[in-house]
């Protein structure tokens, strides 16, 4: 299934000069698959596409920056809704 997660940090948080956006996320993470990564650098936000198996794998894929970050995660599609339901 297909997520699209908003990263959000403060300021004073901002990993600028520390390893940057990649050190607020497992691009590792078993059961997720980083499909792309795009940022509002001057926002403190970063928006991730990702594929994952399930929660627990999303989880750990923002762990990382668990303790600075606040994210939203939507599921999405890359397809338009069927009328029929199916």
């Amino acid at each position: 299934m297909l997520f699209h997660i908003e990263q959000m940090h403060a300021p004073d948080d901002c990993p600028y000069g520390r390893g940057g956006s990649p050190t607020l996320y497992d691009a590792n993470a078993e059961g997720v698959q980083l499909v792309g990564v795009y940022g509002a650098f001057m926002e403190h936000t970063v928006y991730f596409i990702v594929e994952a198996t399930d929660i627990h794998a999303l989880n750990r894929f923002l762990l990382p920056g668990m303790k600075t970050c606040t994210a939203t995660i939507t599921p999405v599609s890359d397809s338009p809704f069927d009328k029929s339901g199916q």
